[in-house]
């Protein structure tokens, strides 16, 4: 049906469907995978962690402290394994509610302010929109983080462009405090406010919005901020009281750390992730807010006037995206995912055109050329891998699968959807082929990635090789092996050097060389200098590399020294943890080597 002449108010059997193909969206494939790299696992072994010790005020990964991030991510995730007894259905239940909850709140919003008609397609908008949907799929703590943002952004303009709501309002600065326990950064709504205060001075000719712009008083930013301020003390101040009280120096690092290394200092002089200044506008937002970027040419002229005639409602949500961008821009620590709070209110200013939009013939038009350009790509790949073409053929050996006749047949999809919507409704076209690609992802590709992306049938084999009785060293450990490890099982510290990991690793198998065991990757084992590797148990090819374990016996005479690095035991590891009871696939439980158990 045209966008332009649906009823004002639609019937409830529109919402319930949108609202039904959203979750089917969204959730098909909960429950069909492990935790992949690189930061789902350890997610995943946080929140397990927590259920098996009871410590879940500050976090721990594999016995020792986490921390880079605040807990709040790490508790939903273990509330999500405990109430579902899964650790494959509960470890992405915190993305996909948060996304959901998203979703609504930019749908009401878009709903109030311009009416339910507009409100739908904003929904539709962002469920089309490639970076959401993937964030929604994976249980990183970004998904949630912009649930609050979104949430604190949705206050704010409750009580701005609605208001005066001032429940709203301490409601939007409460989410900021839950942001910043999240991830850090859940102030980034405080983008809203300098446009806020410039109009309620008198820029531009003032909101021409619905009713009037409320103003922005001292008064009201001040309790505003003692909301987020509550929150966020409802746990630093308790964590600052534990960690100084106590005698553990490793206490007083982690305060350290998640108060300043990872706040300010990862900021201004970030260790990781180095982009330049111009990282994302040229290589992340492109795709990330595919395909609503194709309407921009359009929609920058419309957004321009509705500025200039001093429309708050788009000129906040409009000032808050450009703001933001510039904020993770001047860091020298880029990642793509930092742009996923910026997409709801990108969406929100967006909302008032799409009837247009979808209407106009250039925006359809780059819709068309879109779909064409991705089903010829996949196609050709798919046509090029059945040919054995090299760099395809290296693909496939690394990741273990040959999708050739999926891609292919993707491919015809799109090409297909091309030709049967035609070019004046390119965007329909686009959007249609993405929701059929998340389908395609979301079972099949799901069911071909997990075998090499998960290490549990490579950890079996380690607990079959190693018995009842027998243990394994961790050398320069990954989360996603620690997690699937049901054999006790230690390492050496996160951030430990290699070379101070080897000596306390060889005094520790030297302990007992005839039951423990050392698992190591194939990037490590160059630095190992001692040792008769020839008695190591090939593991196979997992996750883009090869693993090898070696028995305590093939390092007799090695240089020892037990003081060189710390040793964590994993307590998710361990027998009668039950840690295990959160895993309804395949794993074995120590004791139980001839085979495997299920819950």
């Amino acid at each position: 049906m045209n966008p332009l002449i649906w009823p004002r108010r639609l019937p409830w059997t529109v919402w319930l469907a949108f609202g039904a193909f959203a979750v089917l969206l969204l959730a098909l494939g909960l429950g069909w995978r492990d935790p992949w790299p690189a930061d789902e696992p350890r997610f995943a072994l946080n929140a397990i962690e927590m259920l098996v010790t009871g410590d879940f005020w500050i976090p721990h990964r594999g016995g020792e402290l986490y921390a880079d991030k605040p807990p709040i991510f790490m508790w939903a995730s273990a509330l999500g394994i405990w109430l579902t007894g899964s650790m494959r259905i509960g470890f992405l239940l915190p993305s996909l509610l948060a996304g959901l909850g998203t979703l609504a709140l930019i749908v009401d919003l878009s709903r109030r302010l311009y009416g339910q008609r507009i409100g739908l397609l904003a929904g539709i908008a962002i469920l089309a929109t490639l970076q959401f949907v993937l964030q929604a799929k994976t249980a990183q703590i970004d998904m949630l983080l912009t649930f609050f943002t979104t949430l604190g952004a949705y206050g704010l303009l409750r009580h701005a462009l609605l208001g005066p709501a001032r429940r709203w309002w301490r409601l939007g600065f409460a989410a900021m405090g839950a942001g910043i326990l999240t991830k850090g950064v859940g102030f980034l709504p405080l983008a809203l406010l300098p446009a806020w205060w410039w109009l309620g001075r008198g820029g531009a000719s003032g909101n021409r919005g619905p009713g009037r712009l409320t103003p922005l008083r001292l008064r009201d930013l001040l309790e505003g901020l003692g909301c987020l301020l509550a929150v966020v003390l409802a746990w630093g101040l308790p964590m600052i009281l534990i960690t100084s009280l106590s005698d553990d120096p490793s206490l007083a690092a982690y305060r350290d750390n998640i108060l300043f290394k990872q706040t300010g200092e990862r900021y201004a002089d970030a260790w990781a992730h180095l982009r330049p200044w111009y990282y994302y506008i040229a290589q992340v937002l492109p795709w990330a807010w595919m395909p609503l970027v194709l309407t921009f040419p359009w929609a920058f002229p419309n957004w321009w006037r509705r500025i200039r005639r001093g429309d708050a409602r788009t000129l906040l949500p409009v000032s808050a995206v450009v703001l933001i961008v510039v904020f993770f821009s001047l860091s020298p620590g880029k990642r793509g995912v930092y742009m996923l709070p910026t997409l709801p209110l990108m969406v929100l200013a967006l909302a008032p055109l799409l009837p247009a939009l979808v209407r106009r013939i250039g925006p359809n038009r780059a819709g068309f050329a879109a779909v064409i350009l991705l089903g010829g790509l996949l196609g050709l790949a798919g046509l090029l891998g059945l040919c054995d073409v090299a760099p395809l053929e290296r693909l496939a050996h690394r990741y273990g699968i040959t999708p050739w006749w999926e891609w292919l047949a993707l491919g015809g999809l799109a090409l297909g959807l091309a030709l049967v919507v035609k070019p004046r409704r390119g965007l329909v076209a686009v959007t249609l082929f993405l929701w059929c690609l998340w389908g395609w992802w979301s079972t099949l590709g799901y069911s071909w990635m997990d075998p090499e992306r998960s290490p549990r049938d490579m950890m079996a084999r380690v607990a079959q090789q190693v018995g009842p009785t027998g243990e394994v060293a961790l050398l320069n450990f990954d989360e996603e092996i620690l997690l699937h490890s049901r054999t006790p099982s230690v390492h050496f510290g996160d951030m430990t050097p290699i070379e101070q990991e080897l000596p306390a690793a060889m005094a520790w198998l030297a302990e007992a060389p005839s039951r423990r065991w050392m698992l190591v990757v194939d990037k490590d084992l160059e630095d190992i200098d001692c040792g008769e590797l020839g008695q190591g148990f090939d593991l196979g090819h997992q996750n883009r590399h090869d693993w090898l374990l070696l028995p305590g016996s093939a390092f007799a005479g090695c240089p020892q020294d037990r003081g060189a690095a710390p040793l964590y035991l994993a307590p998710t590891s361990l027998p009668g943890s039950g840690a295990w009871r959160y895993f309804t696939e395949t794993l074995p439980v120590p004791g139980e080597v001839a085979g495997v158990t299920h819950r």
